[in-house]
């Protein structure tokens, strides 16, 4: 019999997105809508040679048993068949009433629980864990199930070692982890061709006609001991252009290939040039955070007037992708191709960058001390200190007071301080600026009396934090 995991929550926690996360597939219905779950639903995963069943359920409100019966059927009859249940709760939103029910009801269930503090991504991990220690099943594992961090090490470090006599097994053949690439770009621009070009094989069809490919295809090989998994996407046009519902399906195919890789291989063509489209498509990658790898092809066709007149192009309308390496290329003849990789791991390794607290309390403190905010109403911003938010994009999380009066040319500062300081390169960053100000004022005489308490470990929690920090620096 295989292990079975169960997902239960409230609604909207992101159930469905983690089971798409744990089977690789997108058999679960998964939208900001809550309530679109709500029979049992199957799928099996692997990690290794380790294989489990999950089961998502729906989203259970306070009231559930009263309100939706069936419903409540169904989660029951998922925790009877689970081995191990995955209780997830929102980062995003906290702790509320709901968490507490459904952990009284989970305890009454017998079962092993393994409390899971979801879309994690630009949010402080100490005030999660302060937030959701509280429901006593000990500090939640944090993950995004939409980008799938900390997914791998949620299986590998708490479930494998569950199951005893699987483990050994398990954690064969675990290799490196898959880093996914999506080649987009306008029609025939050469995707296909690429995609081949890189496998060394004829894996996809290649016609020199406008949208021969209709759908994503995920290709995964291996090269020089690393995983990979190559996504070769559709064409986009201008919006005007797309007439048919399976282009407009294809399309949407391409977005969702963009979000669901790692880096993105962004191409050209050089006969072209840079047009109004492809900047388009390209904020659209620079949206998602993801790893780029600007690709010019079809450049050997290209005599040196051309070649100079697109050069100067590319300075001009790329300016806003100045991190991502440029590659010229002819994906045809295979010129330049190979030095591709070297850029795309790189970026890889950049957007899924893992910086200490402490350092990058470094680079904050340094960059204040060479240049210091400036004066709102008389008062110094104050910067106090940093912590990473989020991976693929990198988010770095500054706290302090007045941040949102931070100029912009201030924050331009900092993120080029970051950038040069971590040795970023082929990935977008982000800051995010948070007000440690006394966020209670003006509420005082609203607060009920569990809210005072739960004020009070939360202002205790923040200034041992100050406390920890100031001590290291």
């Amino acid at each position: 019999m295989l292990p079975v995991i169960a997902l239960v929550g409230r609604p909207n926690v992101g159930k469905s997105t983690l089971f798409n996360r744990l089977t690789k597939t997108r058999d679960a219905l998964v939208a900001s809508y809550p309530g679109l779950t709500r029979d049992r639903q199957y799928g099996r995963g692997r990690i290794g040679n380790f294989s489990y069943l999950v089961i998502d359920t729906g989203g259970i409100t306070e009231n559930f048993e009263a309100i939706d019966v069936p419903l409540a059927s169904q989660v029951q009859k998922a925790i009877a068949e689970a081995d191990l249940i995955f209780f997830l709760v929102d980062s995003q939103l906290g702790r509320i009433s709901g968490d507490d029910n459904i952990t009284r009801m989970l305890r009454e269930g017998g079962r092993k629980i393994i409390l899971i503090a979801n879309k994690i991504d630009g949010q402080d991990p100490d005030f999660v864990s302060a937030e959701f220690s509280a429901l006593g099943l000990g500090e939640p594992l944090k993950i995004s199930a939409k980008n799938g961090n900390g997914v791998r090490s949620l299986l590998i470090d708490n479930v494998i070692p569950f199951f005893p006599g699987n483990e050994k097994n398990a954690l064969e053949n675990l290799g490196s982890p898959e880093l996914k690439i999506a080649v987009v770009g306008r029609p025939n621009v050469g995707k296909s061709t690429l995609v081949n070009r890189l496998l060394g094989e004829d894996r996809v069809v290649v016609f020199d006609k406008a949208g021969t490919t209709r759908d994503s295809i995920y290709i995964p090989f291996e090269r020089n001991a690393r995983n990979y998994i190559l996504i070769d996407t559709a064409g986009v046009r201008r919006r005007g252009k797309i007439s048919e519902t399976v282009e407009k399906f294809s399309i949407l195919k391409t977005l969702e290939a963009i979000n669901d890789s790692n880096v993105v291989i962004f191409m050209v063509d050089a006969k072209d040039g840079v047009v109004e489209q492809d900047l388009h498509l390209l904020g659209h990658v620079l949206e998602e955070g993801r790893g780029v790898v600007v690709a010019i092809n079809k450049w050997d066709g290209m005599t040196r007037e051309s070649k100079e007149m697109v050069r100067k192009q590319i300075d001009r309308r790329l300016r806003f992708v100045k991190f991502a390496n440029i590659h010229f290329i002819s994906a045809l003849h295979g010129s330049d191709v190979g030095s591709l990789y070297a850029s795309i791991d790189q970026a890889y390794r950049s957007a899924t960058l893992r910086a200490s607290t402490s350092l990058l309390n470094e680079i904050l403190e340094r960059a204040v001390f060479e240049h210091q905010p400036p004066l709102i109403n008389g008062r110094r911003i104050k910067l106090r200190y940093a912590h990473l938010g989020g991976v693929n994009p990198p988010i770095v999380v500054i706290h302090g007071n007045q941040t949102r009066h931070v100029p912009e040319a201030y924050a331009r500062y900092l993120k080029r301080r970051f950038i040069e300081d971590l040795d970023l390169r082929g990935t977008p960053m982000r800051l995010e600026f948070r007000t440690t100000d006394n966020p209670y004022k003006g509420k005082k005489n609203t607060l009920t009396s569990r809210q005072k308490i739960k004020r009070k470990r939360m202002m205790d929690h923040v200034r041992k934090s100050k406390r920890k920090i100031k001590g290291k620096t």
